[in-house]
């Protein structure tokens, strides 16, 4: 997708990348977290606001917050407290959102993204806990809007970006970064489709070669990496129009629209004194001890660009080869495991983005549902790499079969199909005298200079062999043939 650019106009961009926690429950009270549950089921006089009841906070909402800011390098704030963020909305039953406002539990941070000319360290302002509302719902051309609350309550940890970054290519790898860091975290799905990662975009534009920032818009609820950067592009365009006309850009919350690829006004921003923070009396202060981040520390599991770099100094992997691997957590163990059975990591890593990713993506799969053990895959793989089989055979005819009989191994297949390649001597040359007499012409264009032709002929031959024969044998045989 192209980049906005202009000589006169710098995008100045923050994001509020939202990510709905994996906790069994609640942040404040103790229904359980579910999606796609029956609306208005999985609610309670808590999350529903009713007079008189009062929050308690989720432990595992704290320590996942924590995980997450140890990740980004952040400063954990020893003490804090929650505030209540006044505002009315169908969606928040109680009329106010518990959040955290002065006292952050995460500050400072930072992730690298990976760019198509640089690399790029993002950095991060603070991150915040604080409560999911529940979710409005709008059928056809109904007039009435459908509350479900079962949302209402999720924990939530809220990322604010500094305004650092300068383009919607940018956007889109931050986001990547993160989907990809909390899913390894475990502490969040990742999936934007069920809103459970969503971001809020904040844009301006500036005099290139200017400090000032310049009237930001905010584009609430991207639930789409793809549609958040469609809608930076929009609106660096849209603003840029306003300013060379003369106009000025209202401070708003604007809204896009994936079908027509632009986004509306929804209404002016609010300023922070519209809220009314004020200390969540409710709720005790609460301080996190360095002997509990200790403790969360010692379970971290390897992050992305830790377990990209095991991958290349354990296992010699290419970078290229290590960064599609470590792209999904249950990608790397899934190598890390075949690559216990079998010794060629190199041939592993090819099968895992050739053959096996092909497969998965026909069927809209994960390598978690992939057919075939570990242990199998390995298999296949020293078939051919001992020459047992052709890398064709294996990829075309044995992984496919390995997908349906999965009770029996790659060897005891190869057995029963008669796979095991031919080393007949007597029998290859034979088969290379046939081609060679079924293609005179050929022939002699080979002898004219045409020596890409030795191609052809080595195909024909492992066509006549049913593919059992030495690829690298049929080769010397063709050479020598067409040499006499």
């Amino acid at each position: 997708m192209s980049t906005f650019q202009s000589s006169t106009y710098q995008p100045v961009i923050g994001l509020e990348i939202h990510a709905q926690l994996q906790t069994d429950s609640k942040i404040f009270a103790s229904d359980a977290v579910r999606f796609g549950r029956e609306a208005n089921t999985l609610i309670s006089p808590i999350s529903l606001g009713h007079p008189g009841t009062l929050p308690f906070l989720n432990k595992k909402a704290v320590e996942y917050a924590i995980k997450m800011g140890i990740a980004l390098g952040s400063q954990i704030c020893a003490w804090q407290y929650f505030d209540r963020k006044n505002y009315f909305y169908p969606d928040l039953p109680k009329g106010y959102q518990i959040t955290q406002d002065k006292t952050p539990i995460c500050q400072g941070g930072q992730i690298k993204v990976k760019l198509k000319s640089e690399e790029k360290y993002i950095s991060f302002h603070h991150i915040h806990l604080e409560e999911d509302a529940g979710k409005s719902l709008h059928e056809g051309d109904n007039p009435y809007s459908f509350i479900d609350y079962n949302r209402a309550g999720t924990a939530l940890i809220e990322m604010v970006t500094d305004p650092t970054l300068h383009s919607s290519e940018e956007a889109f790898a931050l986001v990547s970064e993160i989907r990809k860091l909390v899913r390894y975290l475990g502490i969040c799905d990742g999936n934007m489709e069920e809103g459970s990662l969503r971001a809020d975009v904040n844009i301006s534009l500036r005099p290139q070669g200017t400090t000032q920032l310049g009237t930001k818009v905010e584009i609430k609820n991207m639930n789409s990496i793809r549609n958040i950067q469609r809608a930076i592009e929009y609106e660096c365009v849209r603003q840029a129009g306003l300013l060379d006309a003369g106009e000025s850009v209202i401070q708003e919350t604007r809204t896009f629209d994936a079908h027509t690829g632009k986004t509306s006004s929804m209404r002016v921003k609010e300023t922070m004194n519209d809220y009314r923070y004020f200390p969540e009396p409710d709720l005790a202060p609460l301080n996190i001890s360095q002997d509990w981040i200790n403790e969360i520390k010692a379970t971290m599991p390897l992050l992305p660009w830790e377990q990209e770099q095991e991958l290349i100094d354990q296992y010699g992997l290419p970078t290229y080869d290590a960064h599609f691997l470590a792209d999904t957590k249950e990608m790397a163990l899934f190598f890390k495991e075949t690559a216990s059975y079998s010794k060629s990591y190199k041939a592993v890593s090819n099968w895992l983005m050739g053959p096996v990713k092909s497969h998965l993506n026909e069927r809209l799969l994960h390598i978690q549902d992939l057919e075939i053990s570990p242990q199998n895959l390995a298999e296949i793989v020293d078939l051919v790499e001992q020459g047992i089989i052709t890398h064709n055979l294996a990829a075309h005819q044995l992984f496919p079969l390995c997908l349906i009989e999965t009770g029996k191994s790659p060897k005891q297949l190869v057995e029963e199909q008669g796979w095991g390649l031919s080393n007949d001597n007597d029998e290859l040359v034979q088969f290379v005298q046939d081609v060679i007499n079924a293609f005179p012409d050929k022939v002699n264009e080979y002898h004219k200079g045409k020596k890409g032709l030795v191609a052809l002929f080595i195909g024909e031959v492992m066509k006549r062999s049913k593919g059992k024969a030495d690829p690298k044998l049929v080769n010397q045989l063709v050479q020598e043939a067409l040499s006499k």
